[in-house]
């Protein structure tokens, strides 16, 4: 797996021994707009504590996609649960970074 690179805006999550790279490309993003709604809604819901897990993973999952098959969403969202808020706030934060400013 690559290494995330940070002024790409990526990231990267642990996830069932899996390095997960979370890539903020546009057909991604567009793909989790799709069924999270404004990228805008996302990122004002987790400025106010309101993000939920489900959105967490969802948005992991599709900026994911190079992935086993056998990292799942589910799985996904549990590696969140198990990880906690704390540790993966920054990847989350990281993530909504590029969504805002770019490269």
């Amino acid at each position: 797996m690559t290494s995330a690179n940070p002024h790409r805006g990526e990231a990267s999550l642990d996830v069932s021994g899996e390095r997960l790279l979370l890539r903020p490309t546009f057909g991604a993003l567009v793909a989790a707009e799709e069924e999270l709604g404004s990228l805008f809604e996302l990122v004002e819901r987790a400025a106010a504590g309101a993000l939920k897990l489900h959105e967490i993973a969802a948005l992991f999952d599709h900026l994911s996609p190079a992935r086993a098959e056998a990292v799942t969403r589910e799985r996904i969202g549990e590696a969140v649960v198990e990880k906690g808020l704390a540790r993966i706030t920054p990847v989350l934060k990281q993530v909504l970074a590029q969504i805002l400013q770019g490269r």
